[in-house]
């Protein structure tokens, strides 16, 4: 499945980066919680699928929280290096079926509908309008 995100990024490439930081920060946080919400809901039917979720949300929550991003809270890493690492999100969430061996279950669709929203978002982010703390700024040069 991860090339299906490596192809929604080649596709979405040329287009207009027109997701701003803070838009990108409100879509982190909202994907972030949209896997604690289908963790919480697939407990009973699929718990790989519920575990896969949370490891997902996590993830995404995380990264978040540590941007130096509008929506950022403790801001210990800047946009651009967020920007660098969404690519492997994305494909990482999209293989959570095939590793955690649910890839054949109906459940794997959410996942990888997931990864490629999220290298969409990557692809239409302008990662170069991020940080205003020169601390992280440096750190990503």
């Amino acid at each position: 499945m991860p090339i299906a995100t490596k192809l929604t990024e080649l596709v979405t490439k040329p287009l207009p980066k027109m997701i701003t930081p803070k838009t990108h920060a409100i879509i982190d946080w909202g994907t972030a919680g949209a896997f604690f919400a289908f963790s919480a809901l697939l407990w009973k039917k699929n718990k790989r699928a519920s575990i896969g979720a949370m490891i997902c949300g996590d993830l995404i929550g995380t990264l978040i929280f540590l941007t130096d991003c509008p929506g950022g809270v403790v801001k210990k890493i800047s946009f651009e290096t967020h920007g660098k690492v969404d690519p492997g999100v994305s494909a990482l969430v999209a293989s959570i079926p095939n590793m955690l061996g649910f890839s054949d279950e109906k459940e794997s669709k959410l996942f990888q509908s997931m990864g490629i929203g999220l290298a969409a978002v990557r692809s239409l982010t302008a990662f170069d309008e991020g940080s205003s703390n020169e601390e992280t700024r440096s750190k990503a040069a």
